[in-house]
């Protein structure tokens, strides 16, 4: 069994990335039904909370169902992280992640997410305040490095474990790749082999199917794998690589009446959380992988993205239920 401090996750768990406008309660609601074991919020910046921005303190939102859970926080300053820390174990979560893998230009120009892969020192410095500053088990999620020059990730680890980390999730690409090119996952390997590692790593980065999933599991060793953008329109893949895990079988895909099922209760529940507007607005990054696969789709997926009227929209999806029940898949590799 694989544990976060004392938090009991799963004998090989399947993660949820904290994705910015994607893993809102609506989204991880849809994922919690389809097997994930461990998920974390949106990325939080600490500025925001101490500072009570709505935006902010709203992604503090968790509901018993969703728990294991993690909220996730990023920041650059250290008083500024353990005021947040306190903060965040006030939201009762099971565990805090710090965000230092994020690679976007406005949070790396402050040194905070991956901009801090500069300073390994400081990184080491702020999560050992942190750690210091919370009951909860503090977890951390990075990158291998900040470019092809810095790769330090071997350091990074050790030095983040004897400041009191409980886990630790690495990304396989430098900031300066950003999300291009191939996920290498070799030093994350290198990592779990270190006999000074006891703490449990997960991997992440470019997982997008069971076979995947099930090949860098016994390959590289990890402890769980972190899933992201694979994810995004299509919660499913938690219980299909957990189907292959068990069985070796590919599950076949939701036919239309389960797809339009979970896009009715994620657009319900963005609404809801977010109001109708910004529900409806967010939820359209969705419908692509949702209805990926079946043919001339591209009407329907246009009128699905340009529609505000809720009570449209949910005919839209009736009309697509009619129009595909018992309709054949395309080959889901590509994108219609």
């Amino acid at each position: 069994m694989v544990s976060i401090g004392n938090v009991a996750i799963g004998e090989f768990p399947l993660l949820l990335a904290p994705m910015e406008d994607v893993s809102d309660p609506p989204f991880r609601a849809a994922c919690k039904a389809q097997g994930c074991d461990m998920m974390y919020t949106e990325f939080i910046s600490v500025e925001g909370l101490i500072r009570d921005a709505e935006k902010s303190l709203q992604k503090l939102d968790i509901y018993d169902e969703e728990r294991p859970i993690g909220i996730q926080i990023f920041g650059a300053e250290l008083d500024s992280m353990a005021r947040a820390a306190e903060i965040v174990e006030a939201a009762r979560p099971e565990v805090l992640d710090i965000n230092y893998g994020c690679p976007v230009k406005k949070v790396v120009c402050k040194m905070a997410g991956a901009g801090i892969l500069q300073d390994i020192n400081r990184m080491v410095k702020l999560t050992d305040a942190i750690v210091k500053s919370t009951k909860l088990p503090v977890t951390v999620k990075t990158r291998l490095g900040w470019d092809e020059n810095s790769i330090y990730i071997e350091e990074v680890a050790e030095r983040l474990q004897d400041v009191g980390i409980r886990g630790l999730t690495i990304h396989g690409r430098t900031r300066k790749q950003m999300y291009k090119g191939e996920a290498d996952w070799t030093l994350i390997g290198k990592i779990k082999e270190n006999p000074r590692i006891h703490i449990p790593i997960f991997g992440n980065g470019d997982i997008d199917s069971p076979q995947k999933a099930l090949e860098y599991r016994n390959r590289y060793g990890v402890d769980g794998i972190m899933i992201g953008r694979a994810s995004i329109g299509y919660p499913w893949i938690f219980r299909e690589i957990k189907h292959y895990f068990a069985t070796g079988e590919q599950l076949p895909p939701p036919d239309i009446h389960e797809r339009v099922q979970t896009v009715r209760q994620h657009l319900s529940y963005a609404m809801e959380w977010k109001g109708e507007k910004l529900g409806i607005t967010e939820m359209r990054q969705h419908y692509t992988n949702y209805f990926r696969g079946y043919p001339n789709i591209k009407n329907f997926r246009k009128e699905l993205v340009s529609q505000e009227n809720p009570a449209i929209l949910f005919e839209i999806l009736e009309q697509m239920e009619a129009t595909y029940s018992g309709v054949e898949l395309f080959d889901l590799a590509a994108m219609v």
